[in-house]
């Protein structure tokens, strides 16, 4: 399902340059700027080889900085048949981008192996993981204090886990090595709340553009979230969190869920824990017997539907489709799910887009939490919970005072106590910041798409906000 390659169709790299120039048309950067800031700084192309099944496999490699603005900087390893130099550099220049928007204190950078993770068993993905750790670690391209990757497409925290520990052989006198990369198992120095982060950001990102009715209004958007139909494509770590919080804490319908082996469609709804399970089963959706099975995934995202969620590939949204997609909303749970010709024709279309550079920053803000928590070496709420506790503790007991002296007269609302006594541990403190990174990041954006009448929406505005922090940054240091 990725992108037709008709002349006029934009690479995902060429889309990001585009978006990049459109923005920058608007502001008065000085001369040199503009394009120090659009290249990559530098892309590492590794080819290493590894003894399996008898016989030497040599495997391509790549890590990009885009902008070193911050260090360190940041950005996901993705495993991938279809990882090539091109892409990997767009995802940096994204990804510098995101931080900046969200205000992550780090540059941009990715990194990406060309391999399908489903080829080989996980002793040999250990081995071949390691050896491209190895390879990145010895030119300070995986360093807490340099450069930190995370999980991406095709890896989790078991890659994030192998790579932490090749980095602690590497570096054993380095008491921050756990700092090296975010995304790691919770006993292996991770946060928690990083494996829905992406989703759930998508969720809080989707909450927030429901709190503005003016904004509701221009995607033709009403109501609350409560009962909106809502199509998925790609069930992924991503699709997955997202479709689960939104149907079972915001009441949304799920009515759509596109799979690499096609979709499921149901009016009605679809439960998202059931099919996910099947999918874990069965390794994709054929034969899953609640809704109608579409062998034609792709159809699907020309559904009628309220909100419409890519997240798995980028280009998924082309030429080719555009002109069909029958939504008012799309959020981008994916990185470049919409090319930059098919935005054209959807903002024609007076579809708005949530754009992927803020709807997926979850990912980053909690890895930024995650990497904080490993160099301070304490878990969030570790040293305040009680206390908050014990201070709740003395509110609680004057009303059970008040609570027995009134008798019948008044009564504690039932479950207030448990509620209010509850001191925050890390999964509240990150799912609050998270919050609050993601409504910060949208005032933002949103704040420059409706005071200027060149910015003509949200991914322009999430741009502009972007590159105007990475020039601030640069004249700081002087550049």
């Amino acid at each position: 399902m990725g992108t037709t390659n008709s002349p006029e169709e934009p690479s995902f790299r060429e889309s990001v340059d585009i978006m990049f120039n459109r923005a920058v048309a608007l502001m008065d950067l000085p001369a040199g700027l503009e394009e120090k800031i659009r290249v990559c700084n530098s892309t590492y192309t590794v080819r290493f080889g590894v003894r399996l099944r008898g016989a030497m496999h040599t495997f391509v490699g790549y890590r990009s900085v885009h902008s070193e603005h911050m260090e360190p900087v940041k950005g996901g390893i993705r495993y991938a048949t279809s990882v090539n130099q091109d892409e990997v550099e767009a995802l940096a220049a994204l990804m510098t981008y995101k931080c900046s928007l969200v205000e992550a204190p780090f540059g941009g950078s990715k990194g990406g192996l060309c391999i399908d993770p489903r080829e080989w068993d996980e002793h040999e993905l250990e081995q071949i993981t390691r050896r491209f750790a190895y390879e990145l670690i010895k030119r300070d391209l995986i360093n807490p204090s340099q450069n930190v990757p995370a999980p991406d497409m095709g890896t989790g925290e078991r890659e994030m886990a192998w790579i932490a520990d090749q980095y602690k052989r590497m570096n054993t006198t380095d008491i921050n090595s756990a700092a090296c990369v975010t995304g790691k198992p919770r006993n292996a120095g991770g946060i928690a709340g990083r494996v829905e982060a992406t989703g759930r950001g998508v969720q809080y990102a989707l909450r927030e553009f429901f709190r503005h009715p003016e904004d509701m209004k221009i995607a033709k958007l009403s109501g609350t979230l409560e009962g909106k139909r809502v199509i998925v494509q790609g069930l992924g770590n991503v699709g997955y969190h997202a479709a689960k919080f939104l149907s079972e804490e915001d009441g949304c319908n799920i009515t759509g869920i596109i799979e690499r082996d096609g979709a499921l469609f149901s009016e009605a709804g679809l439960d998202v824990e059931k099919v996910r399970d099947w999918l874990g089963k069965h390794g994709g959706i054929k034969g899953y017997p609640d809704g109608l099975h579409h062998a034609d995934g792709a159809s699907v995202l020309e559904e009628e539907c309220d909100i419409l969620i890519p997240a798995a590939m980028e280009g998924v949204i082309n030429l080719s489709n555009a002109h069909n997609i029958k939504t008012n909303l799309i959020i981008e749970a994916a990185n470049g799910p919409v090319t930059a010709g098919a935005d054209e024709i959807l903002r024609d279309k007076g579809v708005v887009i949530i754009p992927d550079m803020y709807a997926n920053a979850g990912g980053v803000t909690v890895s930024y939490f995650e990497w904080v928590k490993n160099l301070s070496h304490i878990r969030f709420g570790r040293l305040g919970r009680r206390q908050e506790e014990a201070r709740h503790q003395l509110l609680i007991d004057e009303l059970d005072r008040l609570d027995r002296f009134l008798g019948d007269k008044w009564s504690m609302t039932p479950n207030f106590k448990e509620s209010y006594l509850r001191g925050a541990g890390e999964l509240e403190l990150v799912r609050s910041g998270l919050d609050d990174t993601m409504r910060a990041a949208y005032g933002a954006m949103r704040e420059v798409w409706h005071s200027r009448d060149d910015v003509p929406d949200l991914r322009t505005a999430a741009y502009l906000v972007s590159i105007a922090k990475v020039v601030d940054s640069y004249r700081a240091k002087g550049l």
